[in-house]
């Protein structure tokens, strides 16, 4: 009993010590040079980050045509019909690729007014935040801005040439239509000739739907679209203006949502030092008044914000630019200096609305002389 209890002891030893061997290799790294035993190999789980991979689904291609099945009858009206189907088939083919390319023409569009209004975005932001005038940052996101803005004028002239592709697709499904119909009266038909005549009916009825919905889709998206930049441009010339004296004015002044509005009872805005309002001869008050009494006063924002409630009251009106010249204590030559300068103070004042948004034909400029004013002034009046 001894014997056996002692080599019962020895065997477990012997285990024990081959399994702190095998510890042993895995644990530490083997000083005689040979590479450790490789672990077993595990199946890695994913990352947890890791995107889940989708399979791409291709779209199922379109049902084929009833017309494409149809099987010459060896008649006359047959041959007729078997012409009609192949001439439907090119039909229904150029429809399909010119929805396509209508598709792409609007994914095109949309990716050039995303980054255009990306990057007004961006400089509207400086600029309300300020910053100096001409800004060189701003100058070339405006101009990135201009491109974006031709690219969808390009994708414009795109969509005028794809409609005129269209119309020309109508005028030859009119064709099969009218053809269609005309067969009927062919002699030395069969029945089968008569019912493969109304399934190609059918088809070029189908066709003629889509080419009218392609027209209007076309009409819609080029009117929208023309709208859209020709307001977008007005809108870049007063941005620009504003990138000149690093102040956000805002859009367009031809581009405003006019609303009828209370009057505001307020007397005019007054550029370049605050005195009583001047009444024209006519009875009127100015909107705004500008006195040139520096190089450079900073009257476009106030001038923007008068004019633009102006209209808000009333979108037709007009504006009379009144260059008013300080004859106070001048003599012939200072006074004749005056005038001069005060045209050009009119012009100045002129191009700013403009640059801002509003027609040149709804501003009329004229100029007087005054011996109150000490300076010259600009005086804006609503007519």
């Amino acid at each position: 009993m001894a014997l056996r209890g002692s080599t019962a002891s020895l065997f477990l030893i012997a285990v024990l010590l081959g399994g702190c061997s095998f510890a042993s290799d895995v644990l530490w790294p083997s000083v005689s040079g040979d590479a450790p035993p490789a672990p077993p190999a595990q199946a890695a789980p994913p990352p947890a980050s890791a995107p889940v991979q989708t399979a791409q689904v291709a779209a199922p291609p379109p049902a084929p045509s009833p017309a494409a099945g149809l099987q010459p009858t060896g008649t006359y009206v047959g041959q007729k019909v078997q012409q009609l189907r192949s001439e439907l088939g090119q039909l229904e083919g150029v429809v399909n690729q010119r929805s396509a390319q209508l598709q792409l023409i609007r994914n095109a569009t949309t990716e050039n007014s995303q980054r255009y209004h990306g990057t007004v975005a961006a400089i509207t932001t400086r600029l309300q935040l300020g910053t100096t005038p001409g800004n060189p940052v701003l100058v070339q996101q405006w101009n990135q801005a201009q491109a974006d803005l031709d690219r969808i004028s390009t994708d414009i002239a795109a969509m005028n040439s794809l409609a005129n592709e269209v119309a020309a697709d109508s005028a030859l499904a009119a064709y099969l239509l009218d053809a269609a119909r005309a067969t009927y009266t062919l002699s030395g038909a069969i029945d089968e000739d008569h019912r493969q005549i109304a399934i190609l009916e059918d088809q070029v009825n189908k066709a003629v739907v889509l080419i009218d919905r392609q027209l209007n889709e076309l009409s819609e998206d080029i009117s929208r679209q023309t709208t859209y930049v020709g307001n977008e441009r007005a809108n870049l010339t007063a941005l620009s203006l504003s990138i000149k004296n690093g102040e956000l004015y805002g859009g367009s002044l031809a581009n405003r949502a006019y609303r009828a509005v209370g009057d505001p009872g307020a007397g005019p805005a007054v550029v370049g030092g605050g005195r009583a309002a001047v009444i024209a001869p006519d009875g009127r008050q100015p909107l705004v008044v500008i006195r040139f009494d520096q190089p450079n006063p900073p009257y476009q924002q106030a001038l923007y914000t008068a004019v633009a409630k102006a209209l808000e009251r009333r979108p037709q009106a007009q504006f009379d630019l009144v260059a008013i010249a300080s004859n106070q204590g001048a003599n012939t030559g200072q006074a004749a200096l005056n005038q001069n300068q005060s045209r050009r103070n009119a012009e100045r004042v002129l191009r700013t609305l403009t640059d801002m948004g509003l027609p040149a034909g709804r501003i009329s400029l004229s100029s007087t002389t005054s011996t109150q004013t000490p300076t010259n002034e600009v005086h804006v009046y609503v007519r």
